[in-house]
């Protein structure tokens, strides 16, 4: 919907952009651990994922009359992202090791992620209006995180569950 909203409007009026990066950075991460695994269900499900929010970040700054400081948000992300995948990628004599410090990476990334709509609330409460807050995103981020919580039951991950 925010899409949506963005091609009709050719506005990013009322649209958080935070959400788009950090969702793109999970699915990346969770992109390298399911390589790592590997997990067929990651890789494909992260991998579309990864499209879909280089998609909405490439059309956010379409529109975006100020395209600075989410270039900028945008850079830094990678940067982290680029550091996290070089220590990853380090030849290491310990599989498991490594496996595990990855999943560590991907879940503080999860939880960044839904950390980022946080960054409103003062706004929200201060306007008495959710204006900002997209209702789809929270719908579905909600079923995600509940459909990615019984995948890492069923598989008995820890990573996957958080």
């Amino acid at each position: 919907s925010d899409l949506r909203q963005m091609l009709a409007t050719k506005s990013v009026d009322n649209i958080q952009f935070l959400p788009f990066l950090t969702t793109n950075a999970n699915n990346l991460s969770w992109l390298g651990y399911g390589c790592l695994k590997p997990d067929w269900t990651l890789i494909t499900v992260n991998t579309i994922g990864a499209a879909l929010q280089t998609l909405y970040i490439l059309a956010y700054l379409y529109y975006s009359p100020a395209k600075c400081p989410a270039l900028l948000q945008t850079l830094l992300l990678l940067a982290v992202l680029a550091a996290g995948c070089g220590y990853f990628t380090l030849p290491t004599t310990d599989e498991q090791m490594r496996l595990a410090s990855l999943g560590l990476f991907c879940s503080i990334f999860t939880i960044c992620m839904y950390l980022s709509p946080l960054a409103d609330l003062a706004k929200i409460v201060r306007s008495k209006s959710t204006r900002c807050l997209s209702f789809p995103l929270t719908v579905t981020t909600f079923l995600a995180s509940t459909s990615w919580t019984l995948y890492g039951l069923q598989l008995n991950d820890l990573y996957i569950m958080v």
